[in-house]
C-alpha cells in the first residue's frame, strides 16, 4: 500500500479562551474526551445535560505533532468533521470545513516541512455559526423549535438531532469521527453496476480512477481506461434476511500498490410504485420476488460518536436479525452512517431504506447551499452505492409536512414551497447523476412522485406515517382503521427498562416519573401523560415504580404487535412496516424497542414473534363482533400451519376450543378460522397456540376487553435459578394461567426467550447469558419475575 501519514490517535484539546484543557483522541468527538479529563461530567447522568451545554458554544482547537519526509506531492484526507473546522498545518490555513457528510481532500504541500510539523484543527462553535447563517438569510427559515432547544439547526449540514430531539439530549457534540490523514494523492470513488441477463447470468460493470488491476469472482482484469466489466454466468444471488442466502463476492482493486477491497452482493432490488384500483402500491421486488419489508427506523447508535462504536453498532443490527427484520431505515436527521454500518448490513441481510440527511426543518435555498448539498449527495451516493443491502434512496424526512407546522410557511407557502422544491430536485438530479440506476422516493412519508399531498392520514398511496395513535391519544384499535401501503413511522413510547434508568437515576427519590431527573429523560411534550393515560385505559395501575416501568413496556409492545399484525396480514395490499424505533441515543423514554447499550425491552421480544416468517393473529370482525383468525408466511415456499385455540375463563381455567389445520401458499396471508361472537364471551381470553411445517412455533393471545376489565387472577407462579455453564437457568411454572410473564436480572445480557404466556400447569426455562461474565452472580441475586397479575397487587 502507498504510504500515508495517519492521523489517527492522541491529541490535545483546548478551548479557545485557554481555561479548558484535555487529551482528545481522533477518531473521536470532543466531549467525551472531556468527560475523561473530568473536565465536564457525563452529561447522560442525573440532569447533567444543561451543565454542559457551554462547551459547544466556545471554539475549542486541537493539536498534534508528526513527521513528514519532505518528499512529492501530499493531501490532506478527511471526512466526518463536525462541523465548522479550519485546519491548519504549521499554521497555514488548508482547509475551512463546514459540512459533516463531506468527504474534503486538499493540496497540503505548500503547508509541510521536512521533520516535525504541527496539525490544528480550530472547532468553531457550531451554534454561533448557525445563527450568523440565520441572520444572513434573505427571509427566516424556521427550525423544528419544539423539538430542538438549540436554534437554527437547519442552517448547517450537521446531524439534526445534535440540537435535541424528542428522544435526544443537545449538547451539540463535535470533532472529528473519521478519517484523518496525509497521502500523496487524491483518491476518486469506485462505481459498479449490474445489469442482470433474461438468462440469470450478471454483468458487473466497474469505473475507477485511472489504471488499476481488479480482481473479482475469480476473474482478474487490468485496466488503463479506469473501465472493467466481469461477467458471472451461475452468479450467487445476494437475499434479504429471511428469504435466502446472503452471498457477497470480494472484489479487490489494486491502484498501483494502493489496494482497496469492497464486498459485493449480487442482487436485484426494484421499487414498486405502480398504480391500482385503491391508489398506488409500494413496496420492493428482490430478485424478482416481492418482500414484505420487516424492520425499524435506525437513529444514531449514541449520542457521542466517540460511543458508536462497530461494536455497538453490530449488536444493533443484530438484534434487528434476531427479531426477524430485514429492514432498516436511515432516518434523515443523524448521519450517512460509517462504512462498517453499510459492511454489516450486507453481511446480515438487512436492506437499507435510507435518507438523505434532511429532517423536519425548512432548509434555505441558496445558491450557495444548494451547491453544498449537491456535492454532498454526489459524495454519498458514490461512496455507498456498490453495497447490496441499499434499496432507495429518499429525499428527506417529513419536510412536506413542516410546510404546514410553522406560521412563516402557513402564511406564505408558496415562497417555502418552491424552496423546498428547489432543495428536494437539487438532491434527486445530483443522486441520479451519482448513480442513474438507484431507487428514488422524494420524501417520507409521499404519496408519490410530484405529489404534495397529507401522506400522514392518507393510506392509499406511497408510505405512510401514522402518528395518531401516539400523538393524538387515539385507542390501539384505531391502528386497524387505516390500511397503508408501507408504513415507515409509526411508534408508542416506554420507558428504559429499570437498571437503566438506575444508571442515571441515582436517588431513591428519582425513581417517580414526575422527578426532575426522569423528566429530563422524557424529551416529548406531553410524554408522561400519554403513557401514564393509556394505562389508565388498558390496565390496572402498577403498584410501584418498578412495576409501572414493567407495564410501560408491555403496552409499547402492545401497540405495535396490533398495528403490525394487522397490517401484515393485509398483504400484497401493505407490503412493509418500519416501526419507530430500533434504537437509542442514550438512556431515555422512547419509542425504542431496545434500550441504550442494545439490550431488549419488552417490546423486542415481542417483535420477534410479531415479525415472524409464519405466525398468526387474531382480528377482531367489526360487522359480526366475532374473531378472524389469519396466518401470515412470508417464506417463498408453502406451509401447512397447525392450530391449537384454548379459552381461558374469568376463574382462570383452560379449555380447549377447537384445533385447525391450514395450508398457507408462499408469500401469502389468508384467513384461518372465523370465530363466533359467542364462541369468546365476555371476560374470557383467546389462546392462540400454532405450529409450522418449518418448526416455528408461537403463541398469542387476545380479549376483546381491556385487560383492567378482565378477571386476572393470581397466577401462583413459582420460579427457581440455578447457574449452569456460565448462564442463568430461570425455571418457571404456573398454577394458574400467567400473562406477560418477564424475567429481569438488572444487568446487561441476552435472554433466550421473555415476555411468555404460561396456562394452567405449564413451565418454561428462560435461560440468560450476561455480557460480562462477573455479573452473573448479581444477576441471580437481583432475579425478579414479573407478570400482569402481580403489578397491580
Amino acid at each position: 500500500m502507498t504510504a500515508e501519514i495517519n492521523l489517527h490517535g492522541a491529541w490535545a484539546i483546548r478551548s479557545a479562551d485557554g481555561k479548558h484543557k484535555a487529551a482528545y483522541a481522533v477518531p473521536g468527538d470532543v466531549h467525551s474526551s472531556l468527560i475523561a479529563a473530568g473536565v465536564i461530567p457525563d452529561p447522560y447522568q442525573g440532569r447533567n445535560e444543561y451543565d454542559v451545554r457551554w462547551v459547544a458554544e466556545q471554539d475549542w482547537i486541537a493539536s498534534r505533532e508528526f513527521e513528514w519526509a519532505g518528499e512529492g506531492k501530499w493531501v490532506l484526507d478527511v471526512d466526518y468533521i463536525d462541523t465548522v473546522a479550519e485546519i491548519k498545518i504549521n499554521n497555514k490555513s488548508v482547509l475551512k470545513a463546514d459540512n459533516c457528510f463531506q468527504r474534503y481532500q486538499v493540496d497540503a504541500t505548500k503547508a509541510l516541512k521536512r521533520g516535525r510539523n504541527t496539525i490544528e484543527i480550530c472547532f468553531q462553535s457550531n451554534i454561533t455559526e448557525g445563527n450568523k447563517r440565520q441572520d444572513a438569510q434573505p427571509y427566516f427559515v424556521p427550525f423544528i423549535h419544539w423539538n430542538s432547544p438549540i436554534p437554527n439547526g437547519n442552517m448547517l449540514r450537521k446531524p439534526s438531532c445534535h440540537y435535541g430531539w424528542d428522544w435526544n439530549l443537545a449538547i451539540m457534540p463535535f470533532g472529528a469521527y473519521g478519517r484523518m490523514r496525509l497521502v500523496p494523492g487524491f483518491s476518486t470513488a469506485t462505481r459498479v453496476t449490474q445489469t442482470f441477463s433474461k438468462s440469470g447470468s450478471v454483468s458487473v460493470e466497474v469505473e475507477v480512477g485511472g489504471d488499476a488491476v481488479i480482481t473479482f469472482a475469480g476473474q482478474t482484469l487490468a485496466t488503463t481506461d479506469g473501465h472493467a466489466v466481469f461477467k458471472i454466468t451461475k452468479p450467487k444471488l445476494w437475499w434479504p434476511a429471511g428469504s435466502g442466502e446472503q452471498n457477497l463476492y470480494d472484489m479487490q482493486i489494486d491502484h498501483g500498490g494502493e489496494i482497496e477491497t469492497l464486498r459485493i452482493g449480487l442482487r436485484q432490488i426494484d421499487l414498486i410504485n405502480q398504480k391500482d384500483k385503491v391508489g398506488a402500491r409500494f413496496g420492493f421486488r428482490v430478485n424478482g420476488k416481492e418482500i414484505f419489508c420487516k424492520g425499524a427506523n435506525w437513529i444514531p447508535a449514541d449520542a457521542l460518536p466517540s460511543r458508536a462504536t462497530p461494536e455497538l453498532t453490530r449488536k444493533l443490527l443484530q438484534a434487528a436479525v434476531d427479531s426477524n427484520m430485514n429492514m432498516i431505515r436511515v432516518w434523515g436527521g443523524g448521519y450517512y452512517e460509517q462504512d462498517w454500518f453499510y459492511d454489516l448490513c450486507d453481511e446480515l441481510g438487512l436492506m437499507v431504506w435510507q435518507d438523505f440527511q434532511f429532517s423536519c426543518n425548512l432548509y434555505p435555498a441558496t445558491n450557495e447551499f444548494l451547491a453544498e448539498v449537491e456535492q454532498e449527495v454526489i459524495y454519498q451516493v458514490d461512496r455507498l452505492q456498490h453495497h447490496a443491502c441499499i434499496a432507495v434512496w429518499c429525499g428527506d424526512n417529513e419536510l412536506l409536512g413542516a410546510l404546514g407546522w410553522f406560521p412563516e410557511a402557513k402564511a406564505n407557502r408558496d415562497r417555502y414551497l418552491a424552496a423546498y422544491d428547489r432543495l428536494n430536485h437539487t438532491i434527486e438530479k445530483a443522486a441520479k447523476a451519482a448513480d442513474p440506476s438507484i431507487n428514488w422516493w422524494p420524501s417520507s412519508p409521499s404519496p408519490g412522485l410530484l405529489s404534495f399531498g397529507d401522506a400522514w392520514h392518507d393510506d392509499r398511496s406511497g408510505d405512510m406515517h401514522f402518528w395518531s395513535v401516539w400523538h393524538e391519544s387515539k385507542d390501539f384499535e384505531h391502528y386497524r382503521d387505516v390500511t397503508p401501503r408501507f408504513c415507515s413511522e409509526f411508534g408508542f413510547q416506554s420507558y428504559p427498562s429499570l437498571h437503566i434508568i438506575k444508571q442515571f437515576a441515582t436517588s431513591q427519590e428519582d425513581f417517580n416519573i414526575a422527578s426532575q431527573v426522569m423528566e429530563s429523560h422524557q424529551k416529548n411534550k406531553g410524554g408522561n401523560e400519554r403513557i401514564a393515560g393509556t394505562m389508565f385505559r388498558y390496565f390496572r395501575f402498577p403498584k410501584d415504580f418498578g412495576n409501572f416501568v414493567y407495564v410501560s413496556q408491555i403496552q409499547q409492545g402492545l401497540a405495535i404487535k396490533t398495528a403490525i399484525e394487522y397490517w401484515r396480514s393485509l398483504k400484497p395490499h401493505c407490503l412493509g412496516t418500519l416501526y419507530w424505533q430500533l434504537n437509542d441515543t442514550w438512556p431515555v423514554a422512547s419509542w425504542s424497542s431496545l434500550d441504550h447499550g442494545g439490550g431488549w425491552k419488552a417490546m423486542h421480544y415481542m417483535a420477534r414473534r410479531f415479525y415472524a416468517p409464519v405466525s398468526v393473529m387474531a382480528v377482531p370482525d367489526k360487522k359480526s363482533g366475532g374473531i378472524i383468525v389469519r396466518a401470515v408466511n412470508d417464506r417463498l415456499d408453502k406451509q401447512s400451519l397447525t392450530l391449537t385455540l384454548t379459552t381461558l375463563d374469568p376463574a382462570g381455567a383452560a379449555k380447549k376450543l377447537k384445533g385447525v389445520k391450514v395450508s398457507v401458499p408462499a408469500d401469502k396471508a389468508v384467513d384461518a378460522i372465523t370465530l363466533k361472537k359467542s364462541e369468546l364471551p365476555a371476560g374470557h381470553i383467546l389462546i392462540l397456540d400454532y405450529e409450522a411445517a418449518d418448526g416455528s412455533k408461537g403463541r398469542v393471545h387476545f380479549a376483546h376487553e381491556p385487560y383492567k376489565a378482565l378477571n386476572i387472577i393470581n397466577p401462583e407462579l413459582a420460579h427457581s435459578a440455578t447457574v449452569k455453564n456460565g448462564k442463568l437457568v430461570i425455571a418457571l411454572a404456573a398454577k394458574k394461567a400467567a400473562l406477560f410473564v418477564m424475567a429481569e436480572t438488572g444487568v446487561d445480557g441476552q435472554y433466550t426467550d421473555n415476555v411468555i404466556d404460561l396456562l394452567p400447569g405449564e413451565k418454561a426455562e428462560i435461560i440468560f447469558t450476561p455480557d460480562n461474565p462477573a455479573e452473573l452472580a448479581a444477576a441471580r441475586k437481583n432475579l425478579v419475575i414479573r407478570n400482569l397479575h402481580a403489578s397491580s397487587h
